[in-house]
């Protein structure tokens, strides 16, 4: 199984979980909120860096 498998299987897993524990609006909320203040939390440098690294370099 490559990276990018297991990494998508583990989001729907937590997906799965979230959702069943808190129910969907509150789970999509929190499956969206953690990354987009994961990224608020960064530098601008380490934002501007972020940005600038394609998709494929992310999993190295």
């Amino acid at each position: 199984m490559s990276k990018r498998a297991g990494v998508a299987i583990a989001g729907v897993v937590a997906a799965i979980v979230v959702w069943s524990l808190v129910g969907f609006w509150a789970g999509l909320l929190i499956l969206i909120g953690v990354p987009a203040a994961a990224y608020l939390l960064l530098d601008p440098s380490q934002r501007r860096r972020v940005r600038g690294i394609s998709r494929k370099q992310l999993g190295r």
